[in-house]
């Protein structure tokens, strides 16, 4: 596969002045969108164009040498031809925030709501409730006002039975009326080349079935398949707001510190250095830094994290995130199209732009079932009456029949809505997955290569141990601390925090740091020497070899040595527990990469249970060694690399899925990886797997179920061993079915 984060389609949809994005307003057919979506790509001036059916968005890459206005219009032209009521719209940001379900608190009523006045928003909101029920029932009635009538008129056959000619004409009256849409469609679709779609399929099957006098059974069928739609919109709609609102983590108003007080603005109308107050149990609208006040913040929209974390003056809140106690004053850092929750919601919707191998290969099935299953229900129409002189019109019903099952719909709409809601299910998660692509290669694992500072350890040097020798802990932490005061070294300043004391640095005389030994310095009348074994080897002690994971610090007073601590870079507490679960979920080797020394990497590994490791390693040895895994490798298998996403961006590239661990607030792991675990935990990774072998799980789920309905239908049809309202249900009910269980993705795996 090796598909990575620096592919073209990726570099263009991060930004750039030739890919733009319009939304296809009332799109409920897949179908549809995929001929939309081949037809733009056909277009001379575009160079890649991706319609994401459960998103209605289709995303363009132009030619340098064309004019964006031509080829909206050229768009337009299409989905005015293929889908006439489906509106174009650009998107000129997918960042803009949602209005309020009031009125984007422009009307009385929201202000009021803001100085006590709940009764009048309350009477409003009612108001504004019922309007919508009533407006939304009207307009139904005014969209389906044919077959409404349709229905009526086939409701007065059935009632009053009329006979002769006067029931042939109101059947053929009540027929049009309620399939006209669909044979308006059909027609025009045959004229364009369009031929096999389950319109005409739809067609031909009520047509035939009329002709043969089943004119009760044709309407009826007709009538059939038209609610199915209804229904089907309806459940494809629902998904899409289920996963749209749950992925809506943005707040609709920010409080903005002026010299008259404190006013509520939009976050687009905030700018960076500007002071914002967030009031308990108020979403963060914008990342910014905390100047006044502390508070325990819900990360869990960002991270999936659920305990609330305390941060306090100076720390960094970020977008997104739940204030749930205290009042804070917040000096912001970005603005609102830059914030954390800005970027997540782009990389998500941005996701469904790469397209699994299931998608593809659904779409590209359906294309081929249609026109075969067509050729059989002709072939059963024939060849029966024909070989063995059994009655036409018989056989005739069994193929209209057959024709209505073998419509691909359950597949090609529930296929893209289950990858969407798999990567919206893992977001929820705190797991950014930048495809579905991605999504379905994390189910076939083979090999994990873990960075390890940063990734499998804390990345924070730390004392771990104290060992003195003729001296106490306090008075051996205290010495080391004033001899490493002065040093910039991360590992001194592990020691000196260890210390927790404020250092008098005047009793200080005669510092001297020994490059890559350590450190010489008199602390009052006290000479003491610290630092490794090269520096006791250069003083002329021999020291004993320490059985320790990390840095081994010693220490000498006076020529006299006094003892030695350990300094680790401490394991993240879910390590061993991760590649634990990992190797359970099927992936047969875990390599850890370092450039920290051979000795403290062996240890860390085996305390980790990681297979292989490989020490002292420079960037570009880290993808020399990821390189000769993926020599290795099975085929149809993947390598792993999970990475800080700041220092690795090469080898997160290289690898078949880069993970950036820890990703929260960095531009660098969203730009670099392909998956980002916003959670700073390993574990991170075997939710993320879970849920691509829980959307996987689903997705196969609908394909058995769809094709084996179908197929089970079409062999009680041709047997004549069911009607035309089952050829219905294997059509349109499965589908229903199939969209619902899509949504199930939306949730997590444990």
């Amino acid at each position: 596969m090796n598909n990575h984060s620096y592919d073209r389609w990726e570099a263009n949809l991060m930004g750039n002045d030739r890919t733009f994005k319009l939304t296809l307003s009332g799109l409920d057919c897949a179908n549809c969108a995929n001929k939309i979506e081949d037809r733009v790509n056909r277009l001379e001036l575009v160079e890649e164009a991706n319609l994401n059916f459960s998103t209605s968005q289709l995303t363009v890459l132009i030619k340098e040498s064309a004019l964006k206005t031509d080829v909206i219009t050229e768009i337009k032209r299409i989905v005015k031809q293929l889908e006439p009521h489906v509106v174009v719209e650009e998107r000129v940001s997918t960042q803009v925030v949602h209005k309020s379900s009031c009125c984007g608190g422009s009307c009385s009523s929201h202000t009021e709501s803001h100085h006590g006045q709940a009764g009048h928003s309350h009477e409003h909101s009612h108001k504004t409730l019922d309007n919508e029920s009533s407006s939304k029932v009207f307009s139904f009635i005014k969209e389906n006002a044919w077959l409404l009538l349709g229905v009526i008129i086939f409701l007065a056959i059935h009632t009053f039975k009329p006979v002769g000619i006067l029931e042939v004409v109101l059947y053929g009256v009540s027929y049009l009326l309620i399939g006209g849409k669909v044979l308006l469609t059909a027609f025009r679709n045959i004229t364009r080349g369009e031929i096999f779609d389950e319109n005409f399929l739809m067609m031909v099957a009520t047509v035939g079935a009329f002709a043969i006098g089943e004119y009760p059974e044709a309407i009826a069928v007709m009538l059939f398949y038209e609610i199915g739609e209804l229904f089907q919109s309806y459940a494809v709609n629902r998904s899409r707001k289920s996963i749209s609102s749950l992925l809506d983590i943005r707040a609709d108003h920010a409080n903005l510190v002026t010299e008259s007080g404190t006013k509520e603005v939009a976050p687009e109308a905030v700018s960076i250095g500007d002071l914002i107050v967030i009031k308990p149990g108020e979403r963060v609208p914008l990342d910014g830094e905390i100047i006044e006040g502390e508070c325990y913040l819900d990360t869990s929209a960002l991270t999936g994290e659920s305990i609330p974390r305390l941060i306090s003056v100076g720390e960094e809140i970020l977008a997104g995130c739940i204030n749930t106690n205290a009042l804070v004053k917040v000096r912001v850092t970005k603005v609102a199209g830059e914030s954390t929750v800005a970027r997540i919601l782009e990389l998500v919707e941005n996701a469904s732009s790469k397209k699994a191998q299931t998608e593809k290969f659904i779409t590209k099935f359906a294309r081929v079932y249609t026109p075969i299953v067509v050729l059989l229900a002709v072939l059963i129409a024939i060849i029966p009456p024909f070989v063995f002189q059994v009655n036409f019109s018989t056989w005739l019903y069994r193929s209209l029949s057959f024709l209505v099952v073998s419509c691909p719909c359950a597949l090609v709409v529930s296929i893209p809505l289950g990858f969407f809601a798999g990567l919206g299910g893992a977001s929820k998660q705190g797991v950014l997955v930048k495809g579905g692509n991605y999504l379905e290669a994390l189910n076939h694992v083979e090999t994990v290569v873990f960075d390890k500072t940063g990734t499998l350890t804390k990345g924070v040097f730390k004392v771990s141990q104290i060992k003195p020798v003729n001296m106490n802990e306090s008075e051996f932490i205290e010495l080391a601390a004033y001899a490493e005061s002065q040093s910039t070294h991360p590992i001194a300043k592990s020691i000196v925090d260890a210390y927790t004391q404020v250092i008098d640095t005047t009793v200080l005389s005669q510092y001297e740091e020994i490059a890559g030994h350590g450190i010489k310095v008199f602390v009052g009348d006290k000479e003491v020497l610290i630092g490794n074994v090269k520096l006791m080897q250069r003083a002329n002690l021999n020291v004993a070899e320490v059985d320790a994971i990390g840095t081994i610090i010693h220490m000498v007073v006076n020529q006299q040595y006094v003892g030695y601590m350990v300094i680790a870079d401490e394991i993240k507490e879910n390590s061993k527990a991760a590649i634990a679960k990992l190797k359970q979920h099927g992936v047969s080797k875990v390599v850890m990469l370092t450039g920290d020394h051979e000795g403290v990497a062996k240890k860390v590994a085996a305390e980790l249970g990681v297979d292989e490791v490989y020490a002292g390693l420079l960037p570009h040895q880290k993808v020399e060694h990821v390189e000769e895994i993926l020599a290795h490798k099975t085929k149809d298998k993947n390598v792993v690399f999970v990475g800080d996403g700041m220092n690795d961006a090469p080898v997160l590239a290289r690898a078949d899925i880069g993970v950036a661990m820890g990703g929260i607030g960095s531009d660098a792991a969203i730009e670099a990886a392909d998956v980002v675990l916003m959670e700073d935990d390993p574990m991170a990774l075997v939710k993320a797997i879970n849920k691509a072998k829980q959307t996987s799980t689903i997705l196969y789920q609908n394909i058995i179920f769809a094709l084996g309905v179908k197929i089970l239908v079409m062999i009680l049809v041709a047997c004549g061993l069911a009607t035309m309202w089952a050829a219905v249900f294997a059509d349109v009910g499965v589908t229903i079915l199939a969209v619902m269980n899509s949504t199930r993705a939306l949730k997590s795996k444990k």
